[in-house]
């Protein structure tokens, strides 16, 4: 995979890498932004479905009605 960066952008990396930066060189900089990434979307999906369940808890009980594991897979679906 290639990457090509330039001006500000890469001025940024150079300032983050070598001697006086974090991390020893460029692949290190950029797996570790994805890592962070992928945490920040993992984390945000698991936010969704917090909200979701605290909402669905928080519905009286006379709200729910029984559904079949086809009808929730069909509801998902769509």
């Amino acid at each position: 995979m290639t990457v090509r960066l330039s001006g500000p952008l890469s001025d940024f990396v150079a300032a983050n890498v070598g001697s006086d930066g974090d991390y020893e060189n460029v692949s290190e900089y950029v797996r570790d932004l994805i890592r962070r990434d992928k945490e920040r979307v993992e984390t945000q999906a698991f936010d969704r479905l917090k909200a979701e369940l605290r909402q669905a808890f928080a519905a009286p009980e006379s709200s729910y009605k029984p559904l079949t594991a086809a009808e929730v897979i069909a509801r998902n679906r769509g």
